[in-house]
């Protein structure tokens, strides 16, 4: 649900009575498809419109009296509006939210005077004076369109979403936990370049999460979450009482660290560190971390995990991080996409293993690799993402794209999928060309429309759409 500021447009020599009409079922529809709206009566302004430079200083005010609540804002033309007011609240209010623009469809049997609309050309004036004065928006589907129509409604849905992205993006804050692997500069990023964006980094080294971890003797606490990982998958009849409770001390631990700092995403240093030290993997709590809807990336890569909360936003689904692991076969729209895994438990087919790091325990010991969330994700459609800062251009930039999980036979480990996506080859060429890191999110979901909207429009960033 998210909650607009509606700015409804009259001219004065257009008809008076489509706008409260207008504003009445602009109203009505968001409260029906779950939003709320914020937007002047009609005791204070005719009609409940914007028709005039102190209507226009009335709604800023209004808007700036409620702007910690308002995601974003809503200008709908029953008729052709004032282009001149509408930009003045945009100017006045300060919000520097996201803006969508609707204009209402003519009727052939109604371009009398008493009737007649002119939204069409209305909404290209608005539009013009919003260009002049660098002020961002996104328009409808169609040109115009219905308020009280499918069209307009999936309308809405995308650009609450938009909303949730810029708002969510713009107020993250990662946990940074642990040091990068050393040999991994991939997971390098700036720090001050997401500053600039309203992205914070909170940063703890390992050693203070282990020894929470250690700790805890609160054993209600202990067994309570012991009892959790028990329900969250099937635990490998190898592991001992003591890795669980081992596991169940690190999730307690990093919970507290992600939720006492307000964060809203981490990234962990996963190996070898934690092996070696505590004798577990990091790859449990993570997931369960992920199903909370706090994703958590692999590697300490930070730019992982706001990938991850940016797919979390749109989508609505708990993401992953994944590799682009491996080609699959000779099929070139096709790769296989693995990891440890940390994979949330709602991704895969069928419930997920929680056994054993396959590959570092072949160097750090079965014995201390406990932890893994392994299974086979569900085939389905998927949005895949990267952010990544460019320090050396100072600047934010990703790519983004969709494609599908399929069902094709794999034989591997790990958490595991096969990937298809259109021309394959052209984005392995453009992520190799860039420079672009090993790692990618993606959530089963469908919204990089969302994406590219949000991160590149409002946010600023430089988007790549691969198709």
């Amino acid at each position: 649900m998210a909650t607009f500021g509606l700015i409804v447009c009259n001219r004065s020599f257009f008809p008076d009575h489509v706008v409260a009409a207008g504003r009445k079922e602009l109203v009505d529809c968001l409260a029906q498809w779950g939003h709320d709206s914020v937007v002047l009566t009609e005791n204070e302004t005719k009609g409940g419109g914007v028709e005039t430079i102190q209507d226009a200083r009335k709604c800023a005010r209004l808007f700036r009296e409620n702007a910690a609540k308002i995601d974003g804002i809503i200008i709908s033309m029953p008729n052709f509006g004032d282009e001149l007011s509408v930009t003045e609240v945009i100017t006045q209010a300060k919000l520097n939210v996201p803006i969508l623009i609707q204009a209402s469809n003519d009727q052939l049997d109604k371009l009398d005077l008493a009737n007649r609309r002119d939204a069409f050309c209305g909404k290209i004036s608005v539009c013009n004076n919003f260009r002049q004065c660098g002020i961002k928006f996104s328009l409808t589907e169609k040109h115009t369109c219905q308020v009280n129509s499918p069209e307009f409604e999936a309308d809405v849905k995308k650009f609450a979403s938009v909303c949730d992205v810029v708002k969510g993006l713009t107020n993250a804050r990662i946990a940074a936990i642990g040091a990068r692997p050393d040999a991994f500069h991939t997971v390098r990023y700036s720090e001050k370049l997401l500053q600039r964006s309203g992205i914070n980094v909170s940063v703890v080294d390992m050693s203070m999460i282990l020894h929470h971890a250690r700790s805890i003797n609160d054993q209600s606490l202990i067994d309570a979450k012991i009892a959790e990982i028990k329900e969250y998958g099937n635990v490998s009849n190898d592991a001992s009482p003591e890795q669980i409770d081992h596991e169940a001390r690190l999730s307690i631990a990093i919970e507290s660290y992600v939720d006492d700092n307000e964060c809203t995403s981490s990234a962990v240093q996963c190996w070898d560190a934690v092996e070696t030290d505590y004798g577990v993997a990091t790859c449990l709590p993570m997931s369960m971390m992920g199903m909370r809807g706090k994703p958590s990336a692999c590697e300490m890569d930070v730019m992982g995990a706001l990938s991850m909360q940016a797919l979390l936003l749109a989508g609505g689904v708990p993401p992953m991080l994944q590799d682009w692991n491996n080609n699959y076969g000779s099929e070139p729209d096709k790769c296989i996409n693995v990891h440890c895994s940390n994979f949330p438990s709602c991704v895969f087919e069928k419930t997920p293993e929680i056994g054993y790091l396959d590959v570092l325990s072949t160097t750090l010991g079965v014995e201390n690799c406990f932890g893994a969330c392994k299974g086979r994700v569900a085939p389905g459609p998927m949005t895949y993402l990267r952010i990544s800062t460019d320090d050396c251009e100072g600047k934010i930039r990703c790519y983004v794209g969709e494609g599908e999980f399929t069902d094709d036979p794999l034989d591997t480990f790990g958490g595991i999928t096969v990937c298809k996506v259109d021309n394959m080859n052209g984005l392995m060429k453009y992520i190799c060309e860039q420079g672009f890191e090993h790692h990618i999110a993606i959530s089963q979901s469908s919204c990089a429309d969302v994406l590219e909207e949000a991160i590149g429009k409002y946010l600023g960033w430089d988007v790549y759409r691969h198709s």
